[in-house]
């Protein structure tokens, strides 16, 4: 057996697909399961079992024997939550159980971290462990990432084999539920469709153009490929960065989504809402030397091609993968 939790969400949803791609039917979906609209990623997915997240501590008690690995992708996600209480429940203390058990009966860990964690890159991208305790992260999410893996590494007892991946700014099919958090691909073929037009946001930091703000803009795929290949891999424990090593502006990406769409480009400028105005980043690019030097070196899409994949395959037939 394969778990996976989140498994209802974007990330988890899409390792499902490609794990059932590649022939593995036999899959535990952890997650809460009461958002409708959340569960319509699962539809058509081939599976062994559904368990509350709640219950999943104590059922993974009695049936680990049976589980192979364990990809815990359940997360809160909502960067614009500022209540930290919320985030230390989910995406801390419920990832230390997650890891106490994977030592306890063995079991190999792939967990989800963030690029949050960098905040606003003062100490640069590096997935160098000795940088993480130094991190100054911007909100609560990234704060509650940050404090799990600086609790992993801390451990003295870690599973035999287990990584922890620090995703950058990831988009794909299988958002559709995300509302204001799904990535700006998916806000911006929306607005097309309604206004004929992309609004991003201003620059308010001297020397940066509007919409030149860049970030590392990953295909929830390539992510799904690389937690593939650790499956297998089970080497060099530690936590890796996620992203394609190349930074590309809101700008490229506004002109992808109108060239996938066939559409000459339209573009508007607003004001970053003041509510994340202080905390927004203008600048993320991992590096991912770490990844490539433990064999990891299948190519990553191209922001205009996994664009180009994304608007035509999937969002304009209002299609899952």
């Amino acid at each position: 057996m394969i778990v996976i939790t989140g498994s209802a969400g974007f990330i988890g949803s899409a390792l499902v697909s490609k794990l059932n791609e590649e022939r593995y039917f036999d899959l535990v979906l952890v997650d809460d399961f009461s958002n409708e609209e959340k569960n319509k990623n699962l539809d058509r997915k081939k599976f062994s079992i559904k368990i509350h997240r709640d219950i999943f501590p104590e059922w993974l008690k009695l049936n680990h024997r049976f589980v192979e690995i364990i990809f815990h992708l359940g997360a809160r996600t909502d960067t614009t939550e500022f209540d930290y209480r919320i985030f230390e429940t989910l995406n801390v203390e419920y990832s230390k159980k997650i890891w106490q058990c994977c030592v306890e009966f063995g079991i190999p860990l792939v967990y989800a971290s963030s690029a949050a964690t960098y905040g606003a890159g003062e100490l640069g991208y590096s997935d160098d462990e000795s940088i993480i305790p130094l991190l100054k992260p911007l909100n609560p999410y990234g704060i509650s990432k940050n404090e799990f893996d600086k609790w992993a590494l801390q451990q003295e007892q870690k599973p035999y084999f287990w990584s922890g991946l620090k995703f950058f700014n990831v988009y794909g099919p299988n958002e559709y539920h995300k509302k204001r958090m799904a990535s700006v691909i998916f806000h911006s073929y929306n607005q097309i469709m309604e206004t004929g037009k992309i609004k991003l946001f201003k620059s308010h930091r001297e020397g940066i153009q509007h919409g030149e703000q860049q970030r590392d803009f990953i295909y929830v795929k390539d992510l799904c490929e690389v937690m593939f290949y650790l499956m297998h891999y089970r080497k060099n424990n530690g936590i890796y960065n996620l992203g394609t090593g190349k930074a590309r502006s809101f700008n490229d990406l506004a002109n992808a989504v109108f060239a996938a769409l066939h559409r000459e480009p339209h573009i508007e400028y607003m004001d970053t809402p003041l509510d994340i105005r202080d905390k927004y980043q203008y600048f993320t690019q991992a590096e991912m030397n770490k990844l490539i030097n433990i064999g990891y070196n299948k190519p990553f899409t191209s922001l205009e091609d996994g664009v180009f994949d994304y608007v035509s395959t999937y969002l304009t037939k209002k299609c899952y993968l």
